[in-house]
């Protein structure tokens, strides 16, 4: 399908797929690898969730230990990126590969290197690295020591290891993410994932994930400021899972509602990063749930100094939100919500909204004014492999379609919009279930949700046609 207004996005427009160490890389115990949060995350399903578990299970299935093994298929992988013709490749570094307990002094070499290789085959393949440094995969190290991010220690061990990436690929990475979807901590399900921090099962958590995420905030303020120094053109950014809330009616409860959502949801780890400090809103939020954030002296200072270049963020759907507990909730990314009736779900319940797409661009652009970025968007699916071996997903093709033209809507209504990469362009493990059945990917791995298949790689009808889109700029859709 051809855009009949002759639109089209900026020359150097990142096109391009978004993946995580933890959900991908696999190798987990290679070459001086430590352990990390993901690492002891069992699987799970769509209605059984996935179990943390201190101490290793024999027995056990832990999908992110071999993931799909880009460790030992990543010049394969990125030969496929290339030809698809990728600008730019999203992916993170394993931290525990660099520093495998977290607090080493000194990071394990053998690690660097596998990174170097990385980036050695991108550059090779024309693509540019986005480097995400913290993707759900905080050292469980750090988790035994200080319960992670409750810990203000945990600071000084993440900018040791910003500092050996930074200065060991400053020639060869110019984009980087401090942490992936910083805002999940401002709900109970991030506290493991987003922040290494275990709970009781019975206990309020929102003490520790709010000062979790206070000791994230200064981290990433750090490394901005860190960066810039070593080497001026970094271009350092934030990464916010983005929460699109709708009120279910013109109730004032329920627009007051949802409001609210997106001030602490979105605008909290936003404004924070973006602007540099703590919005009013917070103080309230903050009071009425009994949290104290802990400040150190200079802590606002450093956050003044350590404002992002740019905003990126991922969008599945959008969710509603009601005064009224008494009507029909669905699944969603992270937060659930009421039904929407004028949209359609994915298999896992997810609703879709490509429009709403273009209502959160300006949401953001309109507060913020500084350059955005899609790095997460995709549709998580059942693909059937046809007895020649074909992958006919149309469906997944015609999300990522509908989300581009509400991109061409939003650069149309100004928004400053550098790129896009889809999520999960690789067949990969499911964050949320930790399931391969839920899949993303222009590319097809041949593994299961028990761990068995001979991880050959496929191409869908997917690749070609985001193959075309690249190659003609997002005119061809």
């Amino acid at each position: 399908m051809s855009n009949n207004n002759g639109f089209k996005f900026a020359d150097n427009f990142l096109w391009g797929g978004a993946t995580a160490a933890n959900q991908f890389e696999g190798g987990w115990n290679k070459d001086g690898k430590g352990a990390s949060t993901s690492d002891m995350m069992t699987g799970g399903t769509h209605t059984t969730p996935r179990r943390i578990t201190p101490v290793l299970e024999e027995e056990t299935y832990y999908p992110s230990r071999e993931a799909i093994d880009f460790y030992g298929h990543y010049k394969e992988d990125i030969k496929l990126f290339g030809e698809m013709g990728f600008k730019t490749f999203r992916m993170s570094i394993n931290w525990t590969r660099i520093f495998p307990n977290g607090d080493e002094l000194e990071p394990n070499e053998e690690g660097l290197k596998f990174y170097d290789d990385v980036f050695d085959e991108l550059i090779k393949n024309n693509i540019e690295p986005l480097v995400t440094i913290s993707h759900y995969e905080a050292p469980f190290g750090l988790t035994e020591k200080y319960n992670g991010w409750c810990s203000r220690k945990v600071i000084d061990f993440y900018v040791t290891y910003c500092e050996a990436i930074f200065k060991r690929y400053k020639d060869k990475v110019k984009y980087w993410l401090t942490f992936n979807e910083i805002n999940c901590l401002t709900v109970p399900f991030g506290a493991f994932m987003a922040g290494g921090i275990l709970v009781n099962e019975n206990e309020n958590s929102d003490q520790k994930r709010f000062q979790a995420l206070h000791h994230q905030f200064i981290a990433s303020a750090k490394a901005v400021k860190l960066g810039h120094e070593i080497n001026p053109d970094f271009k350092i950014g934030c990464m916010i899972a983005y929460m699109t809330t709708y009120p279910n009616s013109c109730n004032p409860d329920d627009i007051l509602l949802a409001q609210q959502k997106d001030q602490i949801s979105n605008m909290l780890c936003g404004d924070v990063q973006v602007r540099g400090y703590y919005p009013r809103f917070a103080n309230r939020y903050f009071e009425e749930k009994g949290i104290e954030i802990q400040m150190q002296a200079g802590d606002n200072e450093i956050l003044k100094e350590g404002c992002v270049d740019f905003y990126s963020f991922s969008y599945y759907m959008s969710s509603v939100v009601s005064a009224d507990t008494n009507l029909e909730e669905v699944e969603g990314n992270i937060l659930g919500g009421i039904k929407n009736p004028h949209l359609k779900a994915s298999d896992w319940g997810w609703q879709i909204d490509p429009k709403g797409l273009r209502w959160t661009l300006n949401n953001i652009y309109d507060r913020y004014q500084i350059p955005l970025i899609v790095v997460e968007n995709g549709l998580g699916a059942v693909d059937v492999v046809e007895a020649d071996g074909s992958i006919n997903d149309d469906y997944r093709i015609d999300y990522v379609r509908d989300h581009i033209i509400q991109m061409e809507e939003a650069v149309k209504d100004g928004v400053e919009l550098m790129g896009y990469t889809m999520w999960g362009c690789i067949d990969l493990v499911s964050a949320s279930t930790g399931e391969m059945k839920k899949r993303y990917g222009f590319i097809y791995v041949d593994k299961d949700n028990n761990g068995n298949g001979n991880m050959e790689r496929s191409k869908k009808k997917s690749f070609y046609w985001y193959k075309n889109v690249i190659k003609s700029n997002g005119k061809e859709l």
